[in-house]
């Protein structure tokens, strides 16, 4: 009986030993051989879109680096919310990680009722870029500069595409025709390449889309660019407008890209993704690429990166209510 007794006693304290040790390796063990597996960057927008464009220039590089695939996961719907969604429900262990963007900043705002909080619910890695968008229409549409086609929409109706309702492209639209004093019909999309293909197509008029996306069918002559959305003018694209130079006073609206991972993902794999993401992003070959297509390249530390997207959220709460958005 004693022999058993001392038995039980000696694998209770070899299992405490274990686990105690297990206790105080893991976290650096788990960081020192990160990624052990294929990582799943989710882009919650259709293949083609800016967002899409960029994850897979960060997960190219960082497959490169790591030695492990990343493996780029497309889950568009409800204005970027499906995917986001997705990554949050998933385990806080760095292998399911999700772009962001300024839309889902106005989904804070928008939407009466989401699965998720931006700001609570989501580890920020890095805000990856800001983006630089542009109003493109269709080029059989006989307009050549933004007051031409206020002029028009006042003339008969005009409809504009959107990534979805309630996202960055929808808000910019429904920005225009209030500062423009004109009515428009809102066409909404499963992501922004979808809806850019309708223009190109001619199904639809217009749309706000990242010059990013839209400048290989600007160049080739699919679309006609009017004018960009940003405060200054693009080093992308010298020769475009600024909408407020267009004639359309206080039109400023500005996009951005970033990462995150699940809520209560260890901080020591936070630490380490975004210093690989920001290493990737100030590859000279990347600034330059992301830079010609009218990107420019942020690399934030996960601090600073919570706090744009608490501001941003902030900023687009106004300017949804400005445009009358809000979407049950």
């Amino acid at each position: 009986m004693l022999q058993r007794c001392l038995i039980a006693a000696a694998v209770i304290a070899a299992s405490a030993t274990v686990e105690v040790r297990a206790a105080q390796v893991s976290p650096d063990t788990a960081v020192d051989s990160y990624p052990a597996k294929p990582v799943r960057l989710v882009v919650p927008f259709a293949p083609g879109a800016g967002t899409d464009i960029t994850a897979r220039t960060i997960a190219l590089k960082l497959a490169s680096s790591w030695g492990q695939p990343v493996v780029v996961d497309n889950r568009p719907g409800a204005a970027g919310t499906v995917g986001v969604d997705l990554v949050v429900r998933s385990a806080p262990d760095g292998y399911t990680l999700s772009m962001i963007t300024s839309t889902h900043a106005i989904n804070s705002s928008a939407y009466t009722k989401l699965p998720y909080d931006l700001v609570r619910d989501l580890s920020p890695i890095t805000q990856a870029t800001m983006q630089v968008s542009v109003l493109v229409v269709n080029p059989a549409l006989p307009v050549k500069s933004v007051k031409e086609l206020i002029a028009l929409a006042k003339t008969r109706p005009l409809d504009y595409g959107s990534s979805g309702t309630g996202g960055f492209s929808h808000l910019a639209g429904a920005l225009l025709a209030q500062l423009g004093g004109i009515e428009m019909t809102h066409v909404p999309y499963k992501g922004g390449a979808p809806a850019l293909t309708e223009v190109m197509g001619g199904q639809i008029h217009m749309i706000v889309q990242t010059l990013l996306q839209a400048q290989p069918h600007i160049k080739s002559g699919r679309l006609r660019a009017l004018a960009v959305t940003s405060g200054k003018r693009s080093r992308a694209a010298p020769e475009l407008p600024t909408m407020i130079e267009a004639g359309v006073p206080g039109y400023e609206v500005t996009g951005w890209y970033g990462v995150v991972a699940p809520p209560k993902t260890p901080q020591p794999i936070i630490t380490r993704l975004n210093r690989e993401i920001v290493k990737v992003l100030h590859a000279q070959e990347i600034r330059e690429r992301l830079a010609a297509a009218g990107s420019e390249v942020v690399g934030s530390s996960p601090e600073q990166f919570r706090a744009h997207v608490k501001s941003e959220v902030s900023k687009w709460s106004k300017l949804a209510k400005q445009a009358g958005i809000r979407i049950e």
